[in-house]
């Protein structure tokens, strides 16, 4: 009989962890994942990593990249259309787009293009950036040396990272108001000279690392305020956020606050292709058009035309279906329907969230419990598919949940969703 978990010991790939046997799903349609043995799965977390934002089985999406296979797999056709939409419809105060395939690849990109602007204008000594702690930006090296979660990213490769600063998170653990963060960014500042600082990188409203949390006003205020006397640019990493996850194009959209350069992922090929993109503004663009005039980073698959169709059809998809007004509107519904069903479950310290991106945040529990394995099986026995992460080592986070459903997904849906979630959480208090 075929199993509905493969282990590590059933399979040829090389998986993430060894020591976990994963759900074997044999295809999916909307929000409903089906494993082989014929079990249905409801998605809550758009695939694991937030990327399927119209849900699974999509056939125009599906479409788009045929007929461009069709037409021609590999030049640079469709990114010319897919560039001018995105800067005309989802990102105006943006004025250039450079894609890529990954996210990693996008923020690895913004950090080549802080580092690309601030040389074209004659200051090379500025490298260093600064970003808040508790955060992920990627898998490559350089991505890896934006997070300052040494034990659970970090190690074992940090003899390979650059050595850039960091700051605690502004949240209830530390700082509910900003102000400690912006003190600790200005002792960073002083600590390191403040004409060596490229940028600061970081996400508007977090992904993962810290599931739907973004800090309060005050500290981007204050963040504007120090771009503007020192000089460094602001880098926002919104692959998780970007194309509508938080009810708007972008996460800084509803900000005090704009970025130099901006990145996106997951959302924009929707789980269909991989494609991501970096944008930027005028003046980062005007530097090096008139310094240097030459980008030298590139991909195989940058703009690679299967991928920029998909992307399209996407774009299309959510501006011809209304998708971030759907956002916009039922979010904060769907955030008080989640707080009131874990209202008075004693593990829950906090819920919080944007649009359909909403985070659990669980007390503080022993590291050794592992809380957020727990909470995934349980919820697969539940016919549940939920992502959790697990930072307690490092200090700023302990275990968290994500619940970050498709764009596309039907009141009815949205309910059973939080109705097996509560269960899910009220099983592992119980025990």
């Amino acid at each position: 009989m075929i199993s509905d978990r493969v282990s590590a010991d059933q399979t040829s790939t090389f998986p993430r962890f060894l020591d976990l046997a994963y759900p074997n799903i044999e295809s999916a349609e909307g929000v409903w994942l089906s494993t082989t043995r014929g079990a249905k799965i409801l998605d809550a977390c758009s695939g694991g990593a937030m990327v399927s934002n119209l849900g699974h089985g999509a056939p125009d999406i599906v479409q788009a990249g045929a007929r461009q296979a069709e037409r021609i797999a590999y030049f640079y056709e469709p990114q010319e259309e897919l560039a001018a939409l995105l800067v005309a419809v989802a990102a105006p105060e943006m004025a250039r787009v450079r894609f890529g395939s990954s996210g990693s690849e996008a923020n690895e990109t913004a950090l080549r293009l802080a580092r690309a602007y601030h040389v074209d204008r004659g200051e090379p000594a500025r490298w260093r950036v600064i970003s808040p702690a508790q955060a992920y930006h990627g898998s490559t090296m350089a991505t890896l040396a934006l997070s300052g979660r040494k034990h659970t990213l970090q190690e074992p490769y940090t003899p390979y990272l650059s050595h850039h600063l960091h700051i605690a998170p502004s949240t209830w653990r530390f700082d509910v108001t900003g102000e400690a963060a912006l003190r600790e960014l200005d002792q960073r500042l002083e600590e390191a000279g403040p004409e060596t600082i490229a940028a600061f990188f970081c996400e508007p409203v977090s992904g993962a690392a810290l599931p739907a949390y973004s800090s309060p006003d005050k500290f981007w205020l204050g963040l504007h305020q120090r771009r503007e006397k020192h000089g460094f640019l602001i880098c926002f990493d919104e692959v998780v956020t970007g194309m509508g996850r938080v009810g708007s194009w972008f996460a800084y959209q509803q900000l005090p606050i704009e970025p130099d350069i901006v990145t996106i992922g997951k959302g924009l090929g929707a789980g269909y292709a991989p494609i991501s993109a970096v944008l930027c503004k005028q003046h980062v663009y005007d530097a090096v058009e008139r310094g240097s005039r030459f980008f030298d980073l590139g991909h195989t698959w940058d703009g690679a035309p299967i991928s920029c169709a998909t992307g399209l059809a996407v774009l299309n998809a959510m501006i011809d279906q209304r998708l971030i007004e759907r956002v916009r509107e039922r979010g904060p519904r769907l955030l008080e329907q989640l707080q009131a069903a874990l209202h008075g479950n004693p593990i829950v310290a906090e819920v919080r969230g944007r649009g359909f991106l909403l985070g659990i945040d669980l007390v503080d529990l022993p590291e050794e419990m592992h809380a957020d394995e727990r909470v995934e099986d349980i919820a697969l026995g539940r016919g549940l598919l939920v992502t959790t992460t697990h930072s307690t080592q490092d200090g700023y986070a302990g275990d968290e949940v994500v619940f970050a459903p498709a764009f596309t997904s039907s009141d009815g849906e949205l309910d059973m969703m939080i109705e097996r979630l509560a269960a899910t959480l009220g099983d592992v208090a119980s025990r």
